[in-house]
């Protein structure tokens, strides 16, 4: 492997995240729940005049949306000032700051190792972890709070040679507090434990330090003290207590899972990285007096234990561990790379994959899914090379694997079937566009569908509550819009009342 210069290296990481990031962006229709309501709750922030200090108080529907603070909302509400109200815009800012975090993983691993080599390996796993780049692409929060928690760690490590670096770690704070509020309480644990575990203690106390507390939070008081002044104590039983702490002691919304809920996301989603992670973090305990593993040690217990206790899972919750598998990956396979330090065993695991890759070659030649089925081509042939090259005991299987895992993605992301959540109810956009050429913006309307899709409400600019039968038929006699599937369509009375039209199975029914 030619080595590069540090700036090369960053700028070549920079380019490629980009790309696997940007590509083929908005080929897809957001998804329900977490793009539906942050494109809605950012479109209405669009809207409003900013002179009028509204945007101040983001909605949802019209009403106050307390669920999480506005920055990420802020920056799509900017990209449709630009571009448009369109899936590009809505998930592009989320999209580069994800990216942005792959050389900056690169920066933090050359501070934390003191050498290139583990910190190039540990960005080019996170680059191409399936739930990084997947979850990156989504307009969510979660890929820009990492990016911001990177860059928070950049400046505690750069700060051990220039004190004037602890100022930035007040402000990525802030910017993790706007962005996704108190996920900055075990972040900032983590930060602050691995100040003490480094025995950093002359950093904790630094007035750049508390000075960059202090202006680096203020925005974020401020804005909660706002919410507070303008709403009083409803913002706080929602936000704080409803969205944040019900979730550490309750299944809020019926989602739960055991104690053990995320490794399995992590075994499911980690491949091939997951070969190399028990190794890595053998090698962490290992060295356990070094800087890197103390992080990675400290990251890995403090968050996924945390969230593991949470009743509440989602399987997004889980993104801020993975920098610290990819430090503990890049540290294994770095040692692999200089060492020589092969196993049998990866051989094998390397060839179940790549027979599965066939396996898919076959599924999807069935679905007809061409880009998919290159997809699965690539990946057989390149676990199947990096299998041999393995039990040849051929260093150069590491480069294979990263090249071969971000064409894999990279074919992914070229299709649309990356957000695979998109199959599990009917497509929106038609029924949307039903709802949208025949009803005014902002008409309450009533579906007969299970539950209630924040996607079809952002795409019709409606309010598309689900409800049951008698309902349904009340809200019929009161003046109200419908929209039934064929069941419910033969079963209310629609005496009096007008069919609009059809789309997907639903059909819209005017009083």
């Amino acid at each position: 492997m030619r080595l590069f210069r540090e700036k090369e290296w960053l700028f070549s990481l920079l380019v490629i995240s980009l790309v696997l990031w940007l590509i083929f962006l908005g080929n897809s229709p957001l998804r329900d729940w977490d793009e539906g309501t942050v494109a809605q709750v950012a479109r209405e922030i669009w809207r409003t005049p900013f002179g009028s200090m509204r945007w101040l108080y983001p909605t949802l529907g019209g009403e106050p949306y307390h669920n999480k603070p506005p920055l990420m909302h802020l920056l799509i509400a900017w990209t449709y000032s630009i571009g448009g109200v369109n899936e590009l815009t809505t998930r592009l800012p989320g999209a580069v700051l994800t990216a942005l975090g792959v050389p900056l993983l690169y920066l933090v691993g050359c501070l934390l190792f003191n050498e290139s080599l583990p910190a190039l390996f540990a960005a080019l796993v996170y680059l191409t972890m399936l739930p990084v780049v997947r979850h990156g692409r989504l307009a969510m929060l979660d890929g820009a709070t990492i990016t911001f928690f990177l860059l928070l760690l950049f400046c505690l490590l750069k700060a051990r040679q220039n004190r004037r670096y602890a100022l930035g770690v007040g402000f990525c704070l802030g910017l993790i507090t706007l962005t996704k509020g108190m996920i900055v309480l075990p972040l900032g644990a983590i930060a602050c434990l691995f100040l003490i575990a480094d025995r950093q203690f002359a950093l904790l106390t630094s007035p750049y330090l508390l000075v960059g507390m202090l202006l680096g939070n203020a925005p974020a008081i401020a804005w909660f003290a706002a919410q507070w002044q303008h709403y009083g104590e409803n913002f706080f039983q929602v936000n704080f207590q409803a969205q944040t702490f019900n979730r550490l002691t309750q299944s809020v919304e019926g989602h739960s899972g055991p104690l053990w809920y995320y490794l399995i996301e992590i075994i499911k989603y980690s491949f091939p990285w997951l070969l190399f992670l028990p190794g890595g973090f053998y090698l962490a305990w290992k060295k356990r007096h070094t800087s890197w593993s103390r992080l990675i040690i400290i990251g890995t217990v403090v968050y996924l234990g945390t969230i593991s206790l949470m009743r509440t899972k989602l399987p997004w919750y889980v993104m801020p561990v993975y920098p610290f598998l990819a430090l503990a990956t890049g540290a294994k396979l770095s040692e692999i790379w200089q060492n020589d330090h092969f196993k049998g065993r990866m051989t094998i695991f390397l060839t179940i994959i790549s027979i599965a890759g066939l396996g898919g070659c076959v599924y999807f030649f069935i679905k007809k899914e061409p880009i998919l089925i290159v997809m699965s081509i690539v990946l057989a042939i390149s676990m199947g090379i990096a299998a041999w090259l393995v039990k040849q005991r051929d260093r150069n299987f590491i480069p294979v694997l990263f090249s071969g895992m971000y064409l894999v993605l990279a074919l992914l992301m070229s299709s649309q079937s990356w957000i695979w959540e998109l199959n599990e109810a009917f497509p929106v956009k038609p029924v949307a566009e039903l709802i949208r050429a025949n009803v005014s913006p902002g008409t309450q309307i009533y579906t007969s569908f299970a539950y209630d899709r924040p996607s079809l409400n952002f795409y019709s600019d409606c309010k598309v509550t689900a409800t049951t039968m008698p309902v349904l038929q009340q809200m019929l006699s009161n003046k109200s819009y419908l929209l039934l599937d064929d069941g419910a369509l033969q079963q209310i009375n629609l005496t009096g009342s007008k069919i609009i039209g059809t789309a997907k199975g639903f059909t819209l029914i005017s009083p």
